[in-house]
């Protein structure tokens, strides 16, 4: 099936050139499984249906405010070999102590069905974020608060628990963003994200009016 949307997502330079990645924003983001392999599932009827490994991905992600002080989550969906979701950097000011981070999830966002796989994810932090130290000291880019520490995040956690039902999971080495400017922007890509299930079926380019 990924072989009709070879090079849909082809990815050069993954970085906007001169952005700072910490700059409070909303960002569209979307990661690939490698090679485009279908781990997360497939589209019935129009729907999505999530395998184990889907079903990974998706609360993975919903768990990120949890993680991370300074990000709300707005609309979210897992695609057979890619997830899109919009990520939104706050303000220091916006910033809550982290027992109150689940309320940060909008409500745009897009939940997970109840599977009972969240008895599958791990709550060892044991794979997050490195201690500080190291070579590269502070230097570190993994100690900042960008927008790369949380995808790494994301994806480490992902990998590290697949890999526990299949062993030949893995994402493709980069990610595509995108910076929302805009409220008509948001508008759109939010539903380009919920309307994704509906176009599994269709060619169409990424991002480019948005």
């Amino acid at each position: 099936m990924h072989d009709k949307f070879k090079g849909k997502y082809r990815i050069g330079s993954a970085r906007k050139t001169g952005w700072d990645y910490s700059t409070p924003a909303k960002y569209f983001v979307t990661i690939c499984t490698k090679d485009r392999e279908c781990f997360f599932g497939d589209v019935v009827d129009k729907k999505m249906n999530l395998s184990i490994i889907g079903e990974i991905a998706q609360e993975i992600w919903l768990s990120i405010p949890n993680h991370f002080d300074f990000v709300k989550l707005h609309a979210f969906i897992v695609m057979p070999d890619h997830i899109h979701g919009i990520l939104e950097i706050l303000q220091i000011d916006d910033v809550k102590p982290r027992r109150n981070a689940i309320h940060r999830v909008s409500t745009d966002a897009i939940h997970p069905i109840s599977t009972g796989t969240i008895n599958r994810v791990s709550t060892d932090d044991s794979i997050d974020t490195p201690i500080p130290g190291g070579a590269t000291g502070t230097n570190n880019p993994m100690l900042h608060s960008n927008l790369s520490r949380i995808i790494r995040w994301y994806k480490g956690k992902v990998t590290f628990l697949s890999r526990k039902n299949n062993s030949a999971f893995a994402w493709q080495s980069r990610f595509h963003d995108h910076i929302i400017r805009n409220k008509e922007s948001f508008d759109k890509i939010t539903s380009y994200i919920r309307k994704n299930p509906e176009n599994w079926n269709h060619k169409y380019n990424l991002g480019h009016d948005f």
